[in-house]
């Protein structure tokens, strides 16, 4: 048998593999909600409180030994899960898509539909485990992904358009480097290499470290990128520059630059085309959403801070829920379209 051969009947038994994995988590949630509903039901109308619940699940777990899934503690979330989405007809449909343990995260720790509606579509898309899942709600993925300034809609392929948006945050905290308010772009370069795995981690968790000042070649003349890394699901570098003041048209001119050099001299054929992140002490959204209407390099402006807390506009300047919505629903249509 030829190597393609093979290789043909190892895809099609990982994609029947998946497709069983994915219709027995269905099941496995259609019969949580439907032990979730028979459990409001009966406690609304016989009144079934903690003693009756903890006695059957004694009865299930003696019935289906070695079973976890139902404690009493289980099936009082199975309850919970059913009240939740049962008059949520939009979220009920990507309940379903991921697992019980994911969904549990998500009606734990978002309590707006929309947020919800966010993590779930996100998990089912770009198969976050529960780890990355939890991670991607503590660095408020949601938030940043909503506010985010790049202009990857007109400048990326439909198939990683998406995971793109996701892997360039609006703000970014590094305050584990122990800098001074005050402080040079070079020492703020040097501190986040210092610190690289909390570094790398902030940014998202997708990057691997190719190398800082960077060496570029062009006509004979140097030119160095402050951080060049790596992002393993989009397949393409990522070229970072630093700038402890406010972004300027300009910077975007140095970007396009280096990322154009990256992208004839620098990329490898199984690679996408680079991506660009200039990363500002602060910025004048109006400014960057002007200089990147010009360019056909995908680039994306955020700010950072050395100290934990987010700055004012950050915190009270989220888009309104209409918008929202329809960000969310443009995103599945795109989703639904690359699927066909």
């Amino acid at each position: 048998m030829s190597e393609l051969a093979a290789n043909d009947y190892a895809t099609r038994i990982r994609r029947g593999q998946y497709q069983a994995l994915r219709a027995a988590n269905k099941e496995l949630v259609d019969l949580y909600w439907d032990i979730g509903e028979s459990l409001h039901r009966k406690q609304e109308s016989l009144g079934w409180g903690k003693s009756v619940v903890e006695t059957l699940a004694s009865d299930l777990q003696i019935e289906f030994p070695g079973r976890n899934g139902f404690s009493a503690q289980n099936l009082w979330l199975m309850r919970q899960f059913y009240v939740q989405y049962s008059e949520r007809q939009k979220l009920q449909p990507l309940v379903r898509e991921i697992s019980w343990a994911k969904n549990l995260v998500i009606m734990a720790r978002c309590k707006d539909d929309l947020q919800r509606e966010f993590y779930l579509r996100a998990t089912a898309r770009f198969g976050w485990t529960k780890a990355v899942l939890q991670h991607q709600i503590d660095n408020k993925s949601y938030e940043k992904y909503l506010l985010n300034q790049t202009n990857f809609d007109q400048t990326l392929p439909p198939a990683i358009r998406d995971q793109a948006a996701l892997a360039v945050k609006d703000h970014y905290t590094f305050d584990f480097l122990g800098l001074a308010d005050k402080h040079s772009e070079r020492q703020l370069e040097q501190a986040l290499v210092q610190n690289l795995r909390r570094f790398l981690s902030e940014m998202g968790g997708a990057f691997t470290f190719v190398g800082n000042q960077y060496r570029l070649e062009v006509g004979g003349r140097e030119y160095f990128i402050d951080l060049l890394l790596f992002h393993r699901r989009l397949r393409c570098v990522v070229a970072i520059e630093l700038k402890i003041g406010s972004f300027e048209p300009e910077h975007k001119g140095k970007m396009e630059f280096y990322l154009e050099v990256l992208d004839t001299h620098h990329r490898m054929d199984n690679e996408n085309a680079p991506i660009g992140i200039i990363i500002c002490r602060d910025k004048n959204e109006t400014i960057v959403e002007y200089a990147l209407r010009t360019t056909n390099k995908p680039i994306g402006v955020a700010t950072y801070t050395v100290v934990p807390e987010l700055p004012e506009p950050y915190r009270n300047e989220l888009p309104s829920p209409q918008a929202i919505a329809e960000r969310l629903r443009l995103w599945d249509h795109q989703r639904r379209t690359q699927d066909e």
